[in-house]
């Protein structure tokens, strides 16, 4: 991995799918809507000053999105923050640094 850069890709652990929940109102309300299904399928990190995290949720039938989470250095003691998201994604799209 580039420092800086973002790692390869990696199916979604029990940790990725907390840090999801953590942001899913903050989409919820950008987005208008709720979620029955929110599920973490893969995801990428990017070590910043914090960490970047790049999720791809699955968020009905064959819907997705791909999430950027912030999760600042542990002293700063902030909130995950939802960054930026895309929407219409699908399963087969490659989760890339946006």
């Amino acid at each position: 991995m580039l420092c800086g850069g973002a790692s390869a890709a990696r199916p979604a652990t029990d940790e990725t799918q907390r840090i999801a929940e953590q942001v899913k109102a903050q989409l919820e309300e950008k987005e208008g809507k709720t979620f029955d299904v929110f599920t973490a399928v893969e995801f990428k990190t990017q070590v910043v000053a914090g960490t970047n995290y790049f999720i791809k949720v699955r968020v009905g039938n064959e819907e997705f999105m791909h999430l950027r989470v912030f999760k600042s250095l542990p002293h700063e003691n902030e909130q995950l923050s939802l960054h930026s998201y895309q929407a219409s994604k699908t399963k087969h799209d490659e989760l890339t640094y946006f």
